[in-house]
């Protein structure tokens, strides 16, 4: 079992909660800081955005983002250089990239997944890989033991089972049409993508991201599925604290994780 799927089976109740940060904003040294606190605030995997100049997926929260990491420089080496430190100070909790295409061709498939490895990262999400292209990635990530996790969207259809069948580490589950941002509701229809994912693949747990921003979105959520994933109310947050998120980031995931911990 993966060290992602792990974090399911391990989270209170079997439901995770997932927060997103884009590394780099406000500051490296900072991320650093958030990881470990957020890990203390009950958050049971965390995903790591790696700054991109093109994020298509995300709204304009996440897109400041990393136009602000960018500003100061960070890399991709540096991302893995902090997970590396974020492994040596002795936090265990598991950690996935989320990035873009382009970032992992031009560090090398390959490289990409050893350097993954090599700092104990558990695998990576890229929002841009339609599920046809995915092998061309998964083979090299998996060489190393590590998953590209699968998204599945309210337009996929017909093609949900096709895509959880082969699916490993966790389903994403994007609950709306759109960029990534806080919503005041969600519509979609959650209950019925979650049964044909788990009619397709019963083993590999499921969570829900897009939208999602109050301890009440995430309790239901996760009562439908096997988790929340929380991105952009978190980083809009950093944005509005700079240098002093780190407290009020982790009283945020507290609360969110009790919530969905509480399912």
């Amino acid at each position: 079992m993966s060290s992602i799927a792990q974090a399911f089976d391990a989270s209170p109740n079997g439901k995770a909660f997932i927060p997103f940060i884009t590394a780099g904003d406000p500051t490296i040294e900072v991320t650093e800081q958030l990881v470990r606190a957020m890990a203390d605030a009950g958050a049971d995997l965390i995903e790591l955005g790696v700054p991109f100049s093109d994020p298509t997926a995300e709204g304009p929260v996440i897109q400041d983002a990393n136009i602000r990491a960018l500003e100061n420089k960070v890399t991709t080496d540096d991302v893995f250089d902090m997970v590396d430190s974020i492994r040596k100070s002795g936090c265990t909790v598991p950690l996935v990239i989320m990035t873009y295409a382009n970032v992992v061709f031009s560090y090398g498939i390959e490289r990409f997944a050893a350097r993954e490895r090599e700092v104990g990262l558990a695998g990576v999400i890229l929002p841009d890989v339609p599920h046809e292209e995915k092998p061309e990635f998964a083979a090299a990530f998996a060489a190393e033991g590590l998953d590209v996790v699968s998204l599945i969207a309210p337009t996929s259809h017909e093609r949900i089972r096709e895509i959880a069948a082969d699916a490993t580490g966790f389903v994403y589950i994007v609950s709306s049409l759109g960029v990534t941002g806080v919503r005041s509701e969600i519509t979609s229809d959650i209950d019925g993508m979650v049964s044909l994912i788990r009619a397709a693949n019963p083993q590999v747990p499921c969570a829900v991201g897009f939208g999602i921003s109050t301890p009440g979105q995430a309790a239901r959520m996760a009562a439908a599925s096997d988790g929340a994933i929380v991105g952009s109310a978190i980083v809009r947050m950093i944005g509005e604290h700079g240098g002093r998120c780190v407290e009020p980031v982790a009283a945020y995931v507290r609360e969110m994780a009790a919530a969905v911990h509480g399912v």
